[in-house]
């Protein structure tokens, strides 16, 4: 019975090291590290302009640029709003760089679902649901929405992006270091990279 019981501790520690593990880590990044081009966006889970950019851009500049190793990409979180913060620290749950960004991609796609209302519990139940339809365990999402390591991380990278770059709006895109201030269309972006190139 106690080597059960003793057992059971065991897991559950190992269980709370991989869900902090899981949740926590440095600003989420796709690609090549040694591509030529990074582009760095800055932004907020509950904007629609963030979630327009994500679906006009992100998955064309995937397929055409980061998926061959020309592009960089990083998401760097620009909390406007607790749902938003609660939005990243689920995107966080998910085990690898891939799987964190097709997570970012279904949160973006189902925004105007929970984005909305005041009720955060509601919106947590959402989230909490986008991420189990993404073969994260629930226990896992519902303990990293309530891991301040991972909390304390977002805020303090929200609070340096506004220090290095001075984010006024999202989403504010840089390409390789210049801000990108032209159309948030595929074929505009697409000029900007290829010149880089």
């Amino acid at each position: 019975m106690k080597k059960n019981k003793f057992i059971l501790i065991v897991i559950f520690i190992c269980s709370q090291f991989l869900v902090s593990t899981i949740a926590f880590g440095n600003i989420l990044k796709i690609g090549n590290d040694s591509a030529k081009v990074t582009v760095k966006v800055f932004s907020s889970l509950t904007c629609p302009h963030c979630a327009s950019f994500h679906e006009k851009i992100f998955e064309n500049l995937k397929k055409d640029y980061i998926d061959k190793g020309k592009v960089k990409f990083e998401h760097h979180a620009f909390p406007l709003d607790l749902a938003a913060l609660n939005a990243e620290k689920v995107v966080r749950c998910a085990p690898s760089s891939n799987a964190k960004f097709e997570l970012l991609s279904k949160i973006y796609d189902k925004q105007k679902r929970w984005a909305v209302g005041s009720d955060i519990n509601k919106i947590n139940d959402i989230l909490v649901k986008i991420g189990t339809d993404s073969k994260i365990n629930e226990s896992n999402l519902r303990a990293c929405l309530k891991n301040e390591e991972t909390q304390e991380l977002i805020l303090n990278e929200r609070i340096k992006a506004q220090k290095e770059y001075n984010i006024t709006s999202t989403p504010t895109i840089y390409i390789n270091d210049k801000k990108y201030e032209d159309k948030h269309e595929f074929k505009s972006f697409k000029r900007q990279i290829d010149k880089l190139l």
